[in-house]
This record gives structure tokens, sequence and C-alpha cells, in this order.
């Protein structure tokens, strides 16, 4: 038995890949524990796992609604907090790990890990040449961790492995992969039933994040004016940031703060979201194709939405798209055509991976004792 540490944050869509890796590493009998932030507990333990709350970072929500020069303040703080790396050292200490798995964003975290030159792995749980490129490492984000010592390429290259926890075919870039990254394929949410092909009933699945993006009410607003009228029923979630009474919403539309996806999905004809990876991924392994209006240009979502995209199953449009232009959209999405067939063959691929059983493999190889990256 080997003892893993995760450290992990409240993003959204990058906390079901850590979850469940952990779940599966537990699984087989290995003690496992995350660190993360105070509001995290209820989400870890609701998994089977044990958690530890950071004692040093600043307090952090991924809902709080701030302006957009605010809001990109608030999550380049978060990834090079130095307090991060204070508490990841400081609980590595408290109780050592053979390995220690570290959400690619918490920069501050690898280093301190590596450090201390415990065997770290890095979760990268969305696109590597998003995370690699001027979207992140190569952008502003890139900029202010060097400025601080914490080059993000550098640390994740100091990685013993960084696991791309993506669909192969939305990876496209696998080639240019450093040497230490593998493509693990996605991981599913725990407890959530295994994926299957949808049962094409006339039902839409709205869902623009669980954290908040500045102008999302208004995006919101759009789609169910766009909604409207049309001859299918739709089920909306807002997500923790926006309360269901801040919308107006058709007749046919039924709105939920907060609803799991994955007992929808199998049930819709089609998904209107943001293009973060989580939800897409979980979309497009129901064979279900997609209208996507990303939310921030900052984040993944432009980049994964030109993935899905480039693939044939999504329609790209900005948030600042008219109500005709996200209707029409939707009509033609909902429709038959070749977005079907091309959702239909990534749903086939994402299906036939399993990633947390393949991150889980790999995280053990780590832990058998070898030769440190220079």
């Amino acid at each position: 038995m080997t003892s893993s540490l995760f450290v992990t944050w409240d993003g959204g869509g990058n906390v079901p890949p850590a979850l469940g890796i952990a779940a599966e590493l537990h699984r087989r009998g290995h003690a496992v524990r995350l660190l993360g932030h105070p509001h995290q507990r209820q989400a870890v333990e609701a998994a089977g796992l044990r958690f530890e709350s950071y004692r040093h970072a600043r307090a952090w929500s991924p809902v709080a609604h701030t302006t957009s020069p605010q809001w990109a303040v608030k999550y380049l703080r978060l990834f090079t907090e130095k307090a991060v790396g204070a508490d990841v050292a400081e609980a590595l200490r408290r109780e050592p790990a053979d390995v220690a798995v570290v959400d690619c964003m918490l920069l501050a975290g690898i280093q301190a890990a590596q450090d201390l030159g415990v065997p770290q792995v890095t979760l990268m749980h969305t696109l590597y040449r998003y995370l690699s490129g001027k979207g992140w490492a190569r952008g502003p984000i890139g900029l202010a961790a060097r400025a601080k010592g914490m080059p993000p390429a550098r640390l994740w290259g100091r990685s013993e492995l960084s696991l791309v926890a993506t669909a192969p075919d939305l990876e496209e870039a696998a080639a240019a992969l450093p040497a230490n990254a593998r493509v693990t394929g996605p991981v599913w949410p725990v407890g959530a039933p295994a994926p299957t092909p949808h049962a094409r009933q006339p039902r839409i699945l709205v869902s623009l994040s669980s954290i908040y993006y500045v102008g999302q009410r208004a995006v919101l607003q759009s789609i169910m004016d766009a909604v409207a009228g049309l001859p299918v029923r739709v089920v909306v979630t807002t997500g923790h940031s926006i309360r269901p009474d801040e919308i107006r919403p058709p007749a046919n539309a039924e709105v939920h703060q907060f609803l799991p996806h994955a007992p929808i999905l199998p049930a819709v004809s089609l998904v209107v979201g943001h293009a973060g990876h989580s939800t897409t991924v979980q979309a497009l392994a129901h064979d279900l194709p997609m209208v996507l209006i990303p939310m921030s240009a900052l984040g993944d979502q432009p980049a994964v939405a030109r993935a899905v995209a480039r693939q044939g199953a999504a329609t790209v449009l900005r948030r600042s798209a008219s109500v005709a232009d996200i209707r029409s959209a939707i009509e033609r999405m909902l429709g038959d055509g070749p977005h079907r067939a091309a959702a239909a063959r990534l749903g086939e691929q994402i299906r036939s991976a399993d990633g947390a059983t393949a991150a889980a493999d790999l995280i053990e190889q780590v832990t058998v004792p070898s030769p440190r990256r220079p």
C-alpha cells in the first residue's frame, strides 16, 4: 500500500478528475487524502475520501460576483499563491506521502512538493495545448507565474508524470506532448453511472457552469428567450452563482440551481453549454452534439469549443450572440446531420476509455523509486 496527497482547488470541472482518480486509488487499498479549501470538505468526504483543509491559503470562492478585472486578478493570485505551497509543504512534513498529485494550475503547490523531493504528479484536467499555449502558460497567467519564480512549463517538465484527462481526439496535438505526459481519457464524477448513448428525446440541457463568470446571467437569459416556443422541453441548471429567480424562463423550461447532469444526459438531444471541459466531455460521452458559448477568454473554454467544433460535433457562438442567432443554432443542432455522427464517434471513443483506472495505474508506477528529473 502506498500513500498519496492530492492537492486541489474548487474550480468546477477540475474537481471530478481529482476525486475520481483519488477514489480509484482508495478502492485499490492505497491511503489517500485531499488537501483543498475548507468548503470542499463535504464533496471530498461524500466521495469516501479523507480531507485536509488549507491552513494558510487565503479564502476562496468560485461563485463570488466580481468585476472583470477583479475576476482575473483573483485567479492569477490563486494559482501563484505561496501560501498554498506552504500548506502543501506543511501537509507533507506532517504526514509524508509516497506521491503528491497536484492540480496543474496550483503552481506553488507543485513547486513545494518538488522542493521537498516528493515524487510529484501533475493533474491536467483539460486540454494540454490550452495549458501550454497563450491561454495559460504563455499568456498573462504564465507571465505572472514566471515573475514569481514559478514558470509553468518548467514545473510541469520536472514532474514525474503529467496526466492529461481528456479524449485523445480532442487533444489533437498529442504528438507534441512532452515525454512525461500521458493522455488517460476523461475521468467521470464519483458515483456517476457509466455514460451511454442518449435516447434522443425532444429535450435540451442548458448549463453555463457552476462557477461565476462575468456576463453569465445575461447570456443565460438570451438562451431562455431563444428556446421560447420551440417544441422541446428545456432543463436549465444555473449553477451556484445565479439564483433561478434571476432569470425569466419560458413555459417550456424548468430551472434548477443545481442538478446532477449524469441522470439527465441520456434523455436529452442537445446540450447548450459554456464549453467547460468536464461538462463538454460528459455530453460527448452520451453522443450529444452541442451549442457552445464560451464565457471566458482566459479559461479553457474557447480552446475546448474549437476542438469539438473541429471534430464536427458543435456550433460555437460568441457570448454576445443575438437571441435569433442562438435560436438558429439550436434548431440546426437539434436536427439530423453530420454533427450527430461526429458526436457519436467521439462518444464511442470516450466511453472506451477509463481515465481513472489509467491514471491510477500510472500513479502506482510513480511510487516505485526512480531518479528525480533534473
